[in-house]
């Protein structure tokens, strides 16, 4: 899966479970809306986009971000995918 692929995958995905979790994953338009808090990632998760997500809110939620924009994302055996906060 490339880069492209499985970013769009991660912001359907995103977009299906708005409101789920405290932190939201945005668009690039509004975080430019927003303060930046600091940057998140996560690697080695095996499974799907939505675990990546899963992953990604978790991390935002511990450092008290209310929303994240990814900026990479891709899949090299194992998913990996970076983040901004934001709040």
């Amino acid at each position: 899966m490339n880069i492209k692929t499985t970013v769009a995958a991660i912001s359907l995905l995103s977009t299906l479970s708005f409101g789920a979790f405290a932190a939201d994953s945005i668009s690039a338009e509004r975080a430019q809306s927003m303060q930046p808090v600091g940057t998140i990632t996560v690697s080695g998760i095996a499974g799907s986009p939505m675990d990546i997500h899963n992953a990604l809110d978790q991390k935002a939620d511990a450092q008290g971000a209310t929303a994240y924009h990814i900026v990479e994302a891709y899949n090299n055996g194992n998913y990996h995918a970076t983040a901004k906060l934001y709040k």
